[in-house]
């Protein structure tokens, strides 16, 4: 694969440019499609269309993600349009995902609105969750500190729980197995009787799983998770409602010898809310989220326990076609008994204040959105992050957005208090951010498109010393370019993604080199067929090279997947599925580890291999 920038801001550019002629040959008459032009609440924490939110921003529904039956929340999320990952092995191995260009911790995952990350690391444990227990995921890309706070400043990835909105009683049922002895049961029943809502899922797989590294064993993994939801609406629109989900258990990783993780996942929350007048809505919502892990390795032993309680009073004001939001928040990590090889943390806590409001203004064909936080932070003093967007509808079909907004990453407790001497620094500041972006959607009743570019520069940059030592010194700058389409063409279900990054440092020996581990170029196409009860499919991934160092000395070559599908509904509510990824069977490396030499203490480098060809059939029902 050898795009170029000339070839996707070329692309983008030729796009702006064909805004008349697209006008002029689509009829005033179509109406966007609900699937192609889905509403979304994680752009602007308000509904709007996607067409509407003057955001980047990409939905994988409930039909999607039960036609491509992904394994993992990784697999979902893979070359989607601004999203790259790297892994170190497949099957619940330690995943970096960046938005834009962006550190993994410098990007935000809500699960039904509750954040959950490691408040070690600063990053999301993507690999120990299950798509079983998902429904839909909302992809945001550009800063959203205003509305967030810390780390938000890649994007942010919001995952919606199952729920069911239809009267009854809907139960559902799967098991599956595959490749390297993996075995996969899941069973929900969600309903709604009255005002009441209600949804009970358990999951549970199993694997032996794959080497990640050339000639090595088989590291397994397993995980079961769980979830209820529970929500009740009165007459007067009042509505209570109580979230748990949890997931725990172990994952085998390279090391010295066996080497393995105990980890648990688990968000839970209470809300209520209330339409004090008209134009007046209220919701208050109390939660807790939890990334623990357990390591047990020949060299080292650690656990590390974040906790983090949160407090939000969210208030929606609508002033006829105007919106004005108005927000306080108050959140507090801990890190429990959190230590590493018998050493314990400096600090333990710290808490988080803030206050934010944001307007939605729409005096069409020109809409506006502004908004402004303030954060003030025990660790670290105060943050205020602003954005500022417009947008002017040529017609019905036809939107151009242009948007500023600014945003930081939040030093994280590793950087700031480790117990190895030397190995932090609790004088660090957060890394700051400011983000310009352009960007035009087409959409139409069977199709849309929308392309973007934008730069982010980034100051503060957390880096590694001589000595191994957190400071602030570098900055980087992110240019970018991104292309996704979709369509319902009679059976036939098509989505594209083109994405161009050129993610630079700007400051030290490093000075226009590629910030390491990420590709600059991915490319994405998902294609399904729907003939009466049986559905034929595949995606198609692509992505160039990337460095694993910061010199770039380590380069790792890119790759393209084919995985293909099929399902066929053999009986009213029955169906069930094949998947076959890595169809071609490539080996691919997004990373690589060290190796050191117990006498003298070099290190030799080796790549992290992901599983090559791989299938999996699974019976269901009720999906």
């Amino acid at each position: 694969m050898s795009y170029s920038i000339s070839t996707f801001t070329g692309l983008a550019l030729f796009t702006l440019a064909a805004i008349p002629q697209a006008v002029q040959a689509q009829s005033s008459s179509d109406t966007a499609n609900a699937s192609l032009d889905p509403v979304v609440v994680t752009a602007t924490l308000a509904p709007r269309t996607a067409n509407e939110s003057l955001a980047s921003v990409s939905v994988i529904d409930e039909a999607a993600l039960r036609r491509q039956n992904p394994a993992s929340i990784t697999e979902m999320l893979r070359a989607q349009p601004g999203v790259d990952i790297t892994t170190q092995g497949t099957y619940g191995k330690q995943t970096s995902l960046f938005m834009r260009g962006t550190g993994s911790n410098a990007n935000v995952l809500l699960i039904d609105g509750i954040r959950l990350r490691s408040a070690t690391t600063g990053a999301a444990a993507w690999e120990f969750l299950d798509p079983q227990l998902f429904k839909r995921a909302e992809i945001v890309r550009g800063p959203r500190g205003s509305l967030y706070g810390a780390d938000a400043v890649g994007g942010v990835i919001q995952l919606f729980t199952l729920d069911s909105q239809a009267e009854g009683v809907s139960p559902r049922v799967s098991i599956g197995g595959g490749s390297h002895a993996s075995q996969r049961v899941s069973a929900s029943l969600s309903g709604q009787q009255g005002g009441t809502r209600y949804t009970f899922a358990g999951s549970r797989f199993d694997t032996d799983g794959g080497p990640v590294r050339r000639d090595g064993e088989d590291k397994g993994f397993d995980a079961t998770s769980g979830l209820v939801k529970l929500a009740h609406r009165y007459d007067n629109d009042a509505e209570v409602g109580f979230l748990a989900l949890r997931s725990r258990g172990n994952s085998e990783f390279e090391g010295p010898g066996p080497a393995e993780d105990d980890f648990v996942q688990q968000v839970a929350g209470v809300y209520a809310e209330l339409p004090v007048t008209d134009t007046w809505q209220s919701r208050l919502t109390l939660s807790e989220a939890r990334d623990e892990r357990d390591t047990q390795a020949p060299t080292y032993t650690s656990l590390f326990e974040s906790r983090t309680r949160t407090a939000q009073w969210l208030n929606t004001l609508a002033f006829g076609l105007h919106e004005v939001i108005i927000g306080a928040e108050m959140a507090e990590d801990d890190l429990g008994d959190s230590e590493t090889s018998g050493l314990n943390f400096n600090e333990s806590s710290r808490y988080n204040r803030a206050v934010f409001a944001q307007g939605l203004l729409d005096f069409h064909p020109l809409t506006t959105q502004l908004s402004l936080r303030y954060d003030d932070n025990e660790a670290f003093g105060d943050e205020v992050t602003g954005s500022l967007a417009f947008g002017f509808a040529f017609d019905d079909q036809h939107v151009a957005r242009a948007s500023y907004g600014t945003a930081f990453r939040a030093p994280t407790f590793n950087e700031l208090y480790f117990p190895f001497a030397g190995s932090s620094n609790p004088d660090l500041n957060a890394e700051s951010s400011d983000t310009f972006e352009m960007g035009v959607r087409g959409q139409y009743e069977r199709w849309f498109w929308d392309a973007a570019i934008y730069q982010t520069e980034v100051d503060e940059l957390i880096a590694l010393d001589a000595n191994f030592t957190p400071i602030n010194v570098d900055k980087a700058r992110i240019q970018g370019a991104e292309l996704s389409l979709g369509a319902e063409l009679g059976n036939w279900l098509l989505a594209g993604a083109l994405t161009y990054t050129d993610p630079q440092s700007r400051s030290g020996d490093n000075q226009g080199k590629r910030l390491q581990r990420r590709a600059s170029q991915s490319a994405r196409l998902d294609v399904d067929y729907q003939l009466d009860e049986v559905l034929l499919g595949g995606s198609w991934v692509v992505q160039d090279h990337r460095y694993n160092d910061a010199a770039n000395q380590q380069r790792l070559p890119g790759y393209g997947l084919l995985n293909l599908r099929a399902g066929w509904e053999f009986a009213p509510q029955w169906s069930v599925r094949l998947t076959l990824d890595n169809v071609l069977d490539k080996t691919f490396t997004t990373a690589q580890g060290q190796e050191f030499d117990p006498v003298t203490f070099a290190s030799t480098p080796f790549d992290y291999i992901n599983a090559g060809r791989t299938g999996f059939l699974s019976v269901h029902y009720g999906q």
